[in-house]
C-alpha cells in the first residue's frame, strides 16, 4: 500500500462516500489527506485524488462527516463536503 491509497476488497455492507477537498494539488497532499481519514475507526479504503479534489472513502458504516472533516483538517486541506 502507498500512503496514498489504503484499500482493501469491498465487502458487502461497505459504505462508499465520496467528499471534495480543497487545496490538493499532488501526490504528496493525496498522502496527508489519505494517511488522516485512514486514521478514523471504520474506515479501510481511501483514494485521495489531487486532480478532481475528489477523496473516494470506503467505510464499514457511515462516517461522521465533523470526523471526516477534523482528518482533513489536520492534514491542512479544507473538506468542501460529500459529492453528489
Amino acid at each position: 500500500m502507498t500512503p496514498e491509497t489504503k484499500t482493501q476488497l469491498p465487502r458487502t455492507g461497505d459504505v462508499t462516500t465520496v467528499y471534495e477537498v480543497k487545496g490538493m494539488t499532488c501526490g504528496h497532499c493525496e498522502g496527508a489527506v489519505s494517511e488522516e481519514v485512514a486514521a478514523i475507526a471504520g474506515v479501510t479504503s481511501v483514494q485521495a485524488a489531487a486532480a478532481t479534489g475528489r477523496v473516494t472513502v470506503v467505510s464499514g458504516a457511515p462516517l461522521d462527516d465533523e470526523a471526516v472533516r477534523t482528518a482533513v483538517d489536520e492534514a491542512g486541506y479544507e473538506l468542501v463536503g460529500r459529492t453528489v
